[in-house]
């Protein structure tokens, strides 16, 4: 606790002076009896009672004092450190994401719906981190700008699907994107987590040259292929309408996507079940943490109404005891 205005304290030295007033110097009214047996039973509190009602009001005028002086509660927030970063989600809707050799809840999905659940769950887990996020297929299309707001942010991941994009693989249109997201972030770490099922067929840029931007920029890429390694179970229609599944064999570009991550100083990644891709996302929530400090504060919280309700409160008992119990008679 603190004391805003302490030298209005001072004044609590010229209570003994007030209280040697009300105790001796003070001259008391009287009046005459013809008998002193109605007030014999009376004197015998008297002098109690005198000390009680000056005691009580002098303990009244300190409190008030005290309540001048102003003092304050005082809770202290000290500086601590929280971690955030900057993050771009590049995610692969072509039309392989569709392949069904992933699991989730004991049914077998497709990819893309096994990627939004794990990508949704990573995004719940941080906590001080800008994520935006970017889906790309032919070409790449901005989901989310850098946000703070999860729940948009979530909200926007429900809306990707294979198929908002003309189909392909732009990979290293996908990084530069991503890049001009982060472009203007001033955050000490920036990084960009691209997953694919697929290898670099579409777009103008090249995913090394790509890459190698992202290493000027100071941002870090993690690369992540997503798929069986062999045949994966594709669903088409046969020529009645049915639905059946052919198994294809879809070509990840590991060797391209490791260089990728290599020159930015990030890592690749291979995703070949559900397992593997949430342990490989915690594996990135685990490696990208940059520490933010916070400033701390003090804040104060008046007092002064609680010395000024107890000393109302002794007012009130003395004065209810000076005209009861301890009613003066001369």
């Amino acid at each position: 606790m603190r004391i805003l205005s302490p030298q209005i304290l001072f004044l609590i030295l010229c209570l003994p002076l007030w209280f040697l007033f009300f105790t001796r110097y003070k001259r008391a009214a009287y009046f005459r009896f013809p008998s002193t047996a109605v007030i014999k039973a009376a004197r015998k509190n008297a002098f109690f009672g005198r000390w009680v009602l000056v005691f009580l009001r002098v303990a009244a005028v300190a409190l008030v004092i005290i309540a001048l002086a102003r003092p304050q509660a005082v809770f202290e927030k000290e500086r601590s450190s929280s971690e955030g970063i900057d993050i771009v989600l590049a995610l692969d809707v072509s039309t392989s994401m569709l392949a069904e050799d992933f699991t989730f809840g004991a049914q077998r999905q497709n990819r893309l719906y096994v990627v939004k659940r794990v990508v949704e769950d990573f995004i719940r887990a941080r906590h001080n981190d800008r994520i935006g996020m970017i889906a790309f297929a032919g070409r790449p299309y901005t989901i989310c700008p850098l946000t703070l707001d999860y729940n948009w942010l979530i909200n926007n991941l429900q809306r990707v699907n294979i198929g908002m994009v003309e189909d392909g693989t732009a990979i290293g249109s996908a990084i530069a994107t991503g890049l001009n997201r982060l472009r203007q972030s001033k955050a000490k770490s920036r990084v960009l987590i691209l997953l694919t099922d697929g290898r670099n067929n579409a777009g103008n840029i090249s995913p090394q040259t790509a890459a190698s931007a992202a290493k000027a920029l100071g941002v870090k890429i993690y690369t992540i292929g997503a798929g069986t390694k062999g045949l994966a179970p594709y669903p088409v229609q046969d020529f009645f309408g049915n639905l059946i599944y052919q198994p294809i064999r879809i070509d990840i570009d590991d060797g391209g996507l490791t260089e990728v991550a290599r020159i930015t100083g990030g890592e690749y990644f291979r995703a070949t079940d559900t397992d593997s891709l949430k342990q490989i996302y915690a594996n990135i929530d685990r490696m990208e943490k940059t520490l933010v400090e916070e400033a701390g504060f003090t804040e104060y919280r008046e007092l002064f109404w609680i010395f000024s309700l107890a000393a109302f409160g002794i007012l009130i008992v003395e004065a209810v005891l000076s005209q009861t119990a301890l009613r003066r008679i001369p």
